[in-house]
C-alpha cells in the first residue's frame, strides 16, 4: 500500500493506492500555519477493515510532526483513532 500526501492552497489529502488502484482518501483543511482539520475519510469497500484509514492518518500525523502542526479530527473515524491510540496524541490540538 502506498500513501501519498498532496496539498494545495487551503486543502490537502492523503491517498492510499494499491497497485495504481485507489484504496482510500483522507482529506484535511489548513486552518492556519500550525493547524489542520481532518474532515473526511473514505475507504473503498474492497479495503474496509484492512487498516487503510489508519495508514492514511499515520501519514498525516507524520507530516504534522515534521512541520510542528496540530490536528483537529472532525472526521468521526480520525477522532476514534485518536481516542484509541495514545502514541499519536502529541499532534492533537488540545
Amino acid at each position: 500500500m502506498e500513501i501519498q500526501l498532496k496539498q494545495s492552497d487551503a486543502k490537502g489529502y492523503a491517498m492510499a493506492r494499491d497497485n495504481e488502484k485507489r484504496a482510500g482518501m483522507m482529506t484535511y483543511s489548513i486552518a492556519g500555519p500550525e493547524l489542520i482539520i481532518i474532515d473526511h475519510t473514505d475507504v473503498e469497500p474492497a479495503y474496509n477493515g484492512k487498516g487503510v484509514g489508519k495508514q492514511m492518518l499515520y501519514k498525516i500525523v507524520e507530516m504534522a510532526r515534521s512541520k510542528n502542526i496540530k490536528i483537529i479530527p472532525l472526521c468521526p473515524f480520525a477522532a476514534a483513532v485518536f481516542g484509541k491510540t495514545e502514541e499519536i496524541r502529541d499532534v492533537l490540538k488540545s
